[in-house]
């Protein structure tokens, strides 16, 4: 495989997941914001609220149609540009993958024609469940993906049949239980709530900063910090979580992510808060390091070893010679299905992709023609390529932290003092909430890079390496389909900005000039309800 082709084909996924995930969060986040102030809507009887509803669904709906324009061609690249990954996975993936678009067109898009269009048509009660069910539909439609990607990370729930060369099902439930699937899902989903949390919020900032749409404004803003306040912090708490499963299940992701070079030694080991990789020399520069925070952070323990990377290296270049031996006898029994070779490989069938990797370094790509002399060169080299990007993934785990605790203190701020009834006399924690809108979409994006690169150089963790999924195309293809889809979406993308900004500035239903700045004092909430507008 043209080397540059495997490099254009991940170029081109990583663009068109990278772009969609910008509409993603938001659509998963909004859904249930939307559910949330309907329910009040429902409860109380008050207009305002479905006035919210209207409005916010208005700019979700917007999000939505771009969001699935930009989702429907991922799945077709898994055929065009990745034909070896679908021949290997299809039987695992293939069923997710169809449950997710069940999910999406039948039960999410039905529903959401419904609570667009039947407001007039369908009762309070009625109404209320078509958006709930808008609400689960998105999210399991995320969920079903998660389950593929899980089976990616950590491959449970299947086996690898020899004389079909492909994985197949054996257990359909550890597929969609799996670690990895559920705590990304439940890490991902609410990633999604603080994303539309702060989407509303800052919207919401800029009416009260022109003193336009007052008290919707400010019943969105609270609605949404507090909302965002609960989602901030479970999602930095299940970010732990997935931090300590990748210890447990892809350490080199973690070593990478924290840039432990060598093993370290409880219960002093630190957590190194900064500095700058060398991937190629192996070693840190300017390192600012935190003694006695590692293990705890890591293991959940003072007492336990986190393994670093040159001593990964190793056990990897254990796992090469036992996957060439594997991937040896796999050809054997292939060509003449040798019941001994076929023993042979059962025996080291767990280290196959360890081969694979290796037999992209062998002469002719040829496992057999291996020596004394050229075996060590090719060993040291498959191990060097079970290490992920590390600078990549040491800083962009960094930013997505940042950004985390940054919107958890907007949030928090924003919770107090509206629920104060003090926001307005805060207008710099109404520029910040402003200004932090597209935070979570960046921690969102930095998050799915640190997931994905951390799992190179796999497709699938273990068994398939990145180099021999991809399809057999031209250079000259994938560069044209590459700024093809570029151009697309970043149409998408000002398309999605323009009507976005143009209906958040028209805002919910007063589209008169900003009135100026006069008089007035805090913003209160008047007992009677909406239609008494004594608080102006």
């Amino acid at each position: 495989m043209d080397q540059g082709v495997v490099d254009l084909s991940r170029l081109q996924f990583a663009l068109t997941a990278l772009y969609h995930f910008q509409f993603v969060p938001l659509t998963l986040g909004m859904t249930f914001l939307l559910a949330a102030m309907e329910t009040v809507y429902v409860i109380t009887g008050k207009p305002i609220y479905k006035e919210m509803t209207q409005f916010w669904g208005k700019l979700f709906g917007i999000n939505f149609a771009i969001g699935v324009a930009t989702g429907l061609t991922m799945e077709f690249e898994f055929g065009t540009n990745w034909s070896m990954y679908s021949h290997f996975m299809g039987d695992v993936f293939g069923a997710p993958l169809a449950i997710e678009g069940m999910m999406a067109f039948f039960l999410e898009s039905t529903f959401v024609g419904l609570m667009f269009f039947g407001w007039n048509r369908l009762s309070r009660g009625g109404h209320l469940a078509v958006t709930y069910l808008v609400a689960l539909g998105s999210n399991l439609s995320a969920l079903w993906i998660l389950v593929a990607n899980g089976f990616m990370q950590d491959p449970v729930g299947a086996t690898f049949n020899p004389d079909t060369m492909r994985m197949e099902f054996t257990d359909f439930a550890a597929l969609v239980f799996s670690d990895d699937a559920q705590a990304k899902f439940v890490h991902t989903t609410i990633a999604g709530f603080v994303t539309g949390a702060m989407f509303v919020m800052g919207i919401s900032a800029y009416y009260m900063l022109r003193r336009q749409h007052r008290e919707f404004a400010a019943r969105s803003f609270r609605m949404a910090a507090l909302f965002g306040v609960i989602s901030s912090l479970a999602v930095v708490t299940l970010g732990d979580a997935l931090g300590r499963l990748d210890y447990l299940v892809q350490p080199t992701k973690l070593a990478a992510m924290e840039g432990i070079w060598h093993t370290t030694t409880p219960p002093a080991a630190p957590w190194t808060a900064f500095a700058i990789p060398d991937d190629v020399a192996q070693k840190n520069y300017a390192e600012i390091n935190i003694p006695f925070v590692l293990g705890p952070l890591v293991a959940h323990s003072f007492s336990t070893a986190i393994p670093g990377i040159i001593d990964l290296e190793q056990k990897a270049r254990v796992n090469t010679v036992r996957g060439i031996k594997a991937v040896m006898a796999l050809h054997q029994y292939s060509e003449d299905k040798d019941p001994a070779a076929l023993a042979t490989f059962k025996q080291y069938e767990q280290d196959m992709g360890y081969g694979f990797l290796a037999q992209r370094y062998a002469p002719d790509q040829d496992l057999s023609k291996l020596t004394a002399d050229n075996t060590p060169a090719v060993l040291d080299r498959a191990a060097r390529d079970t290490i992920p990007n590390v600078f990549v993934e040491f800083w962009g785990f960094r930013m997505m932290v940042a950004c985390g605790f940054a919107f958890v203190l907007v949030f928090a701020f924003g919770a107090y003092f509206s629920l104060r009834n003090e926001i307005e006399k805060h207008p710099w924690l109404l520029r910040a909430s402003m200004w932090a809108i597209p935070l979570p979409i960046i921690a969102c994006e930095y998050g799915w890079i640190v997931a994905e690169n951390g799992r190179q150089p796999w497709t699938v963790y273990g068994w398939l390496p990145t180099y021999m999924s991809a399809s057999s195309h031209s250079v000259g293809y994938m560069i044209f389909s590459l700024i093809g889809f570029v151009l697309l979406y970043s149409l998408f993308i000002a398309a999605e900005l323009y009507l976005m900004f143009k209906f958040a500035r028209l805002g919910p239903t007063d589209h008169a000039a900003p009135k100026p700045l006069e008089g007035g004092g805090p913003l209160t909430f008047s007992r009677p309800g909406y239609a008494d507008k004594s608080w102006q």
